[in-house]
Formats: structure tokens, C-alpha cells, sequence
């Protein structure tokens, strides 16, 4: 909090003294009371916590933050409960709840995924699906599927791994394998979709930026009824070749108008890893070009 607010604090017993300029000691108040706030309702103060409180303070959202917390969504492995951590997580949340299709598109780090096999599980527990399923493109920058051992499957799972490492930590290692040799939960690349009817599913397309047209029409196709479908993915890491459209890009373009799908855009501010990440993204995201700019680049 000291270095990111460019603060010093000085804490004894129950009396808390922030040095600083008035501004930037009056959004450590803002923080440090809203903490509080969670303390005080016997809940655990984390790192992740304390960085999206900062976030929140510095976009003027703080009176926001205390709200994110009293929604519990599903309680992992361990019993820790699982909450939204950003605005825009909770956007996400309530759109995959109101649509049958939503789009979580924006940056790694905002648990695009995370947040999706934990709504597909809860969903699950709940019987309101049967089973679910996950799935991704078989493209990854600068690597040749070909040239790896095994099958398609065995040959995309190590790139699932984000999707294992979340239904660990939510269900635990053996209960998800259990469901998967039972095969209420399937794992699989998205050339096996192609030809199916996915009724009563909970159907997960993450890394959608890396889709081509046709094998995004072909995946949404696959719907089926009291089915939900979420598709994540992030269009600054696009690992198509460049004649290639995504089609990612292109179903924001046609679908954007229909009222049961929803697009759900995540930005650096909805980052719950390390503070300096956010900043990494933020360097690296598009900036508009000037005229002179654009000028020289023609000359």
C-alpha cells in the first residue's frame, strides 16, 4: 500500500497514521477503511484484496468495493469462499447468469477463466446442467502441434492446464478426475465439437482470439437447449497467421444485436495479479496514433 499509494504508514495497536500528500493519505483512509469494513464482517484480508482496493480507490470506484464482497458464488476445495474481486468481474458474473451466450473478452490476469469453470461447476452442483465441457483451439504462438507427441487431446492438454488448475482448486484433484472418468466433465480440443448437439452443458471456449471464422461459427452452432456457453478470449494476443481474421473479432462484429448474447470487455484495472502487471498491459494496449504519426509512416 506504502509503495503504490507513495505513502508511509505507521501502525500501533487500533491507531493507523498515514504520512504523505493530502491526497494520496486520504485514499490510503478510503482503503484502509474499507478493509475494515471486510474485518469486521470476519472475513480474510489478502494481498489480491488490498490490490483491488487500491485499483478501485484509484478510479474513484472504492465506494464500490465493500459490494463485490457479499456475493459468495461457490465455496472452493478448502471451504474459502469465492468472490468477485472487480467491477468487472461482476459484470461478467451477472451477464453469464442473464445470457444464455456471454463473451468475456480483455487481458490475462482478470480470471476470465477461473471465473468461468467456477460458474460452470456451480451450475453443475446446482443441477441446473448435467455436465460440462471445455474446450479450446489447438493454436499456440510460435509452436507446432505437429511436432508434439500423442494425439490431438494429449497434445492440447498441457495447454489447458489454467482450466485444470481451476477445477483443482475448486472441486480437488480427485473429485475432478472422478467426474472426468464419468465424463460429466470433458476436456477437449475444439476440433472434437464439430457435428454435436451440447444439450443440458455448460460449454467453455477459452482462447477464442485463436478460432478462425468457421470454427467459431461452428462452435456457437453447437448449443443446445438449457445450455449455457461462455467464450473468453483476448484480442492483443492473437496467434492466427495475419491473413487470418479471428473469430473472436468477427462475432463481435455479427453478434453484438442478438439479446440472448452479451460481450462482457475486461481492461487492465480488472487485473488481480501482481500490481505491476496491470501496468505491463497498459503499456502494451493499442494507443491512437497522431496524424503526424501516421503521416511519416506513409511517406
Amino acid at each position: 500500500m506504502e509503495d503504490e499509494l507513495d505513502v508511509i504508514i505507521h501502525a500501533r495497536t487500533e491507531i493507523v497514521q498515514v504520512l504523505g500528500a493530502e491526497n494520496a493519505c486520504e485514499e490510503a483512509r478510503q482503503v484502509i477503511q474499507a478493509l475494515v469494513v471486510l474485518v469486521n464482517r470476519g472475513m480474510t484480508v489478502g494481498t489480491p484484496d488490498v490490490v483491488t482496493a487500491i485499483t478501485m480507490v484509484k478510479n474513484n470506484e472504492i465506494d464500490k468495493f465493500v459490494a463485490l464482497y457479499e456475493e459468495e458464488i461457490i465455496k472452493d476445495n478448502t471451504g474459502k469462499p469465492i468472490r468477485v474481486k472487480t467491477l468487472g468481474q461482476k459484470l461478467y458474473v451477472d451477464s453469464v447468469k442473464q445470457h444464455d451466450v456471454t463473451f468475456g473478452i480483455g487481458p490475462a490476469g482478470t480470471g476470465k477463466t477461473f471465473l468461468a469453470v467456477t460458474l460452470a461447476v456451480t451450475a453443475l452442483k446446482r443441477g441446473q446442467v448435467k455436465r460440462i465441457i471445455l474446450t479450446r483451439p489447438a493454436v499456440e504462438a510460435g509452436e507446432s502441434l505437429g511436432f508434439l507427441p500423442g494425439d490431438l487431446k494429449e497434445k492440447v492438454d498441457p495447454y489447458l492446464r489454467p482450466v485444470y488448475d481451476a477445477l483443482y482448486q475448486i472441486l480437488g484433484k480427485d473429485q475432478t478426475t472422478r467426474l472426468m472418468e464419468r465424463e460429466i466433465i470433458e476436456i477437449a480440443p475444439l476440433a472434437y465439437m464439430r457435428g454435436r448437439t451440447l444439450d443440458d452443458a455448460f460449454v467453455i471456449l477459452d482462447e477464442a482470439q485463436n478460432t478462425t471464422i468457421m470454427q467459431m461459427k461452428m462452435f456457437l452452432t453447437r448449443l443446445g437447449f438449457n445450455s449455457k456457453m461462455i467464450v473468453n478470449g483476448d484480442i492483443s494476443q492473437i496467434d492466427l497467421p495475419r491473413n487470418v481474421k479471428s473469430g473472436l473479432i468477427d462475432a463481435q462484429e455479427k453478434l453484438k444485436n442478438i439479446h440472448q448474447i452479451d460481450f462482457v470487455h475486461f481492461s487492465a484495472k480488472d487485473v488481480v495479479r501482481h500490481p505491476v502487471v496491470a501496468q505491463i498491459i497498459r503499456a502494451y494496449e493499442p494507443r491512437p496514433v497522431k496524424a503526424e504519426e501516421s503521416e511519416e509512416e506513409r511517406e
